[in-house]
């Protein structure tokens, strides 16, 4: 008996949520340091645990991060204006206590902290459930969870299409860089039919160059049945069929810009350098194609990320020819727009895991179930 105590003691330590935390967050007071200092005190006190310390671990590193727009996050969820459930699904995320598979095992509500939906989709193909990812934030809020991909790619889009029409229609008026694929994403075949791509180099130069680099990247998982139709041309199919989020041309400069939208958690430090990564290695074939055939035009990739670092925000927006004067009011919208977009992935999930939530008497919270409400 005694040893199940200590075990749930323990289980409670490692979990990152903290009520004081929640507490400065729905208060407004974790902007600032000694604001935060003492609200968390204050629900130390007022909890009988002041001996503890008043606040720890990431969730403390993440509220407190410069250059990060905490500012703005802390505008939404103190608007009162957005529905108070909205508003305390994007808390919990903050805190790290989203109720994922992942962390009601932590504090004792599950037995397993493998993905729930995927475990769904698994079953409902007659294939093994073994080795299912854990339910994480993070797993939920990625295209690698089968019962949230439409969802997150639904979001994706939403956020992307709205910055990409803004940044659009912030440009400077005698600016020269063109957005194309305003209406939608084209891929490298389609865009390789219009006048001003073909003026920076012919189809078939491309074609070649792009055969060279394609040729070195692995075929990856879902592609075996497109390769093994026709291996010798698949390389340069896959080169044409290629997909950029978004493109702008300066003909007069001779500058191409490959835009490419990725969304993030930002709790670990590097996650920046991690989604460039990424957004670089999956368009390389068509930088390095488009630098070997078009050697006299400059190719650059910009790579926004949907967890803002407010620098690296407003330097990509210079290069892209945005007005300065509205700047701020793009970085206010993008902001919302990704807070909001997180909502309905978070609803979404909570619903499937679920089969649909019902209001409670407990406020505006809902029972999800094992004693959880959000």
């Amino acid at each position: 008996m005694l040893e199940k105590q200590i075990s749930k003691q323990r289980r409670r330590v490692d979990v990152s949520y903290d009520p004081s935390m929640v507490t400065a967050l729905q208060h407004g007071t974790w902007m600032d340091e000694e604001g935060l200092k003492k609200s968390c005190i204050r629900e130390k006190i007022k909890r009988g645990d002041i001996h503890q310390p008043f606040y720890g671990t990431w969730v403390a590193d993440f509220k407190l991060k410069q250059d990060a727009g905490r500012f703005m996050l802390g505008k939404y969820l103190s608007e009162k204006k957005i529905p108070w459930q909205r508003r305390r699904r994007l808390g919990m995320a903050v805190a790290g206590n989203t109720p994922t598979a992942s962390f009601l095992t932590k504090i004792g509500k599950m037995p397993s902290a493998g993905c729930r939906l995927c475990k769904i989709a698994r079953e409902a193909r007659g294939e093994s459930t073994d080795g299912l990812a854990d339910e994480t934030h993070g797993h939920i809020n990625s295209a690698g969870c089968e019962g949230m991909a439409t969802t997150v790619m639904a979001a994706h889009h939403s956020i992307w299409r709205h910055q990409y029409d803004s940044m659009h229609a912030a440009q400077k008026p005698k600016s020269k860089l063109k957005f194309v694929t305003l209406d939608k994403e084209s891929n490298m075949s389609t865009l390789w039919r219009r006048e001003d791509f073909l003026r920076i180099c012919s189809k078939e130069e491309l074609a070649k160059k792009a055969q060279d680099i394609e040729v070195t990247i692995p075929v990856k998982n879902g592609q075996e049945t497109w390769y093994n139709l026709d291996p010798g041309s698949f390389p340069v199919n896959r080169s044409w069929g290629r997909r950029p989020d978004g493109v702008a041309i300066n003909e007069a400069l001779k500058i191409v810009y490959i835009l490419e939208f990725k969304r993030s958690i930002d709790r670990d430090e590097g996650f920046l350098e991690v989604k460039a990564a990424e957004a670089h290695e999956q368009h390389k074939s068509i930088i390095g194609a488009l630098k070997a055939a078009a050697p006299e035009w400059e190719f650059e990739q910009i790579n926004f990320v949907g967890s803002v670092v407010e620098s690296d925000f407003y330097t990509k927006l210079k290069k892209l020819d945005v007005q300065e004067g509205k700047k701020d009011k793009l970085f206010a919208d993008h902001v919302t727009q990704v807070c909001e977009a997180h909502n309905r992935v978070i609803a979404s999930f909570l619903q499937q895991v679920q089969g649909g939530t019902r209001p409670t008497t407990e406020g505006s919270r809902e029972n999800i179930g094992h004693n959880v409400h959000v």
